[in-house]
């Protein structure tokens, strides 16, 4: 009866979330008991975050930064051993936890190893994986620890002094033990994977995994088994997700970029799509080419027709100065961009037809069928993608930050600026809103509206990926490299101003003072004294 009464008192909405706690709290002390933990955690620091963007297929350096932990590993040897060891002892040690099979190898090589080294190397190594452990809970790092190991290390990370020295004795001869039976180097090899697990809590990687290097596909493998981490998409990204759900011109993009950066092992190795029928039809239309230099001339060709149809398509993207094949003089071997003429690099176009140049002729839509077919049935592709749509957005807001791989359009005002679909004008925050919604549709609804930007998302004027307007046509036929440039988007000469940060922050709900814009696509000149 005064379960009844009380549930007469409160609204329905708050009985609904009374009755999920209730599924997951029973009773009255699961929730104090939650509660108190909930508290003491919040009392803990938070645990390191590693930003990563513009990995671009460069599988070692990747490996290189996640192992050492951008330096996280190197600055808490130093807190623990600066007064104790060396510079170079120091840096041994650090080396170990890099990369503990490889270095335990040469060690032995150089007649190093011994049981003394093995104890004291055992012992450092707990040192630094209790200062790591610190700043979690009992639990999380129990659940970080390796199987194999993970008893014995939590036995040795939880060490307290008594009065007869009796937790001494027995942790000595744990370390002892481990050693005499021969399982020392292996257990090297767990602790250093918990210390690079406990140095970073959350890996964001800030866009751009695909194109250029030659192994995106191996760090999409290794991403997929990182215990915590987001991905906020770069346009190379979503050129390549654009690819798997069918957008024909994603796919000769993905194609063209692979060519021109002889990356296309991964292609046909790891995804099994196959440039058999692309490099047939080149060979016989591009006579006097090579087979990749042919290959690359049709693929490009195909490319500027297929961006030119979805161009006409969609006027609200305002992409028509963008439609340059219509604007080529092939007898006077000029191209006119705007209001003046450029002197082409190439004359020799056979499968442009006078009636309509952004034609496909017969031959080229049967490779573009054969390859979209590829990429839509490919399962790595598809696996690899899923994962990128899993663990993915637009942008995000994390621990007060707000995280995108290209900008936020603003006009030459510093207003933000976007797109205007149908009636409606969408910007800032809710631009981005829009663009990521339209970017899963693509994938569960593979429509030609929703296909077709995803190719905006990847190099359109406004798109918050790629933030400038690309020269793709103007690069690869026209010799003038004065029309090469590509022209920015006003983000990036009105984010160094403070109020226009501020007001971005703003936009999506983040007023902390503490707050930060963290941006990717953005590369730096070192030699020139530019920082991060």
């Amino acid at each position: 009866m005064e379960n009844k009464e009380y549930s007469s008192m409160i609204s329905e909405e708050k009985l609904k979330y009374l009755r999920l706690l209730g599924e997951k709290y029973p009773s009255i002390p699961a929730v104090s008991r939650e509660i108190i933990n909930l508290k003491a955690i919040l009392n803990l620091p938070k645990g390191t975050e590693h930003f990563m963007s513009d990995l671009h297929g460069e599988y070692e350096a990747f490996c290189q930064i996640l192992n050492n932990a951008a330096g996280v590993i190197k600055e808490k040897v130093d807190m623990i051993f600066m007064t104790r060891m060396s510079s170079r002892e120091r840096q041994e040690i650090c080396t170990l936890v890099y990369y503990p099979a490889e270095k335990l190898k040469r060690l032995k090589e150089k007649h190093v190893v011994s049981p003394y080294w093995y104890k004291i190397t055992l012992k450092n190594l707990i040192e630094l994986a209790k200062l790591l452990s610190s700043k979690y809970t009992r639990s999380k790092v129990r659940k970080a620890m390796p199987e194999e190991f993970g008893y014995i290390i939590d036995e040795l990370l939880h060490a307290q002094p008594d009065e007869d020295n009796n937790q001494y004795a027995y942790h000595e001869k744990i370390i002892d033990t481990i050693i005499d039976i021969g399982s020392a180097d292996t257990f090297i090899e767990a602790i250093s994977r918990l210390i690079k697990r406990l140095a970073v809590d959350h890996l964001h990687i800030v866009g751009d995994i695909f194109d250029r290097g030659d192994s995106a596909d191996r760090i999409m493998e290794l991403l997929m088994q990182y215990h915590s981490l987001d991905i906020e998409w770069g346009n190379h990204d979503i050129l390549w997700m654009g690819a798997a759900c069918g957008s024909e011109a994603c796919i000769a993009n993905v194609l063209r970029n692979n060519i021109k950066y002889n990356s296309i092992e991964m292609l046909e190795n790891t995804y099994a799509i196959s440039l058999r029928s692309l490099t047939l039809f080149a060979e016989k239309t591009y006579l006097s080419l090579s087979p990749m230099k042919a290959a690359l001339k049709a693929i490009s060709v195909i490319l500027f027709k297929l961006e030119g149809q979805i161009i006409m398509r969609h006027p609200e993207y305002e992409m028509a100065d963008r439609l340059l094949l219509d604007k080529m003089d092939l007898p006077r071997a000029v191209v006119r961009i705007k209001e003046k003429e450029y002197p082409l690099n190439d004359t020799y176009f056979p499968t442009l037809q006078s009636g309509d140049v952004y034609c496909l002729t017969k031959e080229e839509n049967q490779v573009m069928e054969e390859l979209k077919y590829a990429f839509c049935n490919s399962q790595a592709l598809r696996k690899h993608v899923e994962f990128l749509y899993e663990k993915g957005s637009i942008y995000r807001c994390y621990n007060g930050n707000l995280l995108f791989h290209g900008c936020i359009p603003l006009d030459e005002n510093g207003e933000f600026d976007g797109l205007t679909i149908g009636s409606q004008m969408y910007r800032g925050k809710e631009y981005l809103d829009y663009a990521q919604k339209k970017a899963r549709l693509a994938y569960y609804e593979p429509k030609e509206s929703h296909l077709d930007f995803m190719w905006y998302l990847w190099c359109g004027r406004k798109s918050p990926l790629s933030g400038r307007n690309i020269k793709t046509f103007e690069r690869t036929f026209v010799m003038d490299e004065e029309v090469w440039e590509e022209e920015k988007n006003p983000y990036y000469r009105f984010y160094k101003q403070e109020e226009v940060c501020i007001k971005i922050l703003h936009a999506f709900g983040l007023y902390s003072p503490m707050s930060h814009i963290i941006n990717g696509h953005t590369p730096i000149c070192v030699t020139k004294g530019e920082s991060p």
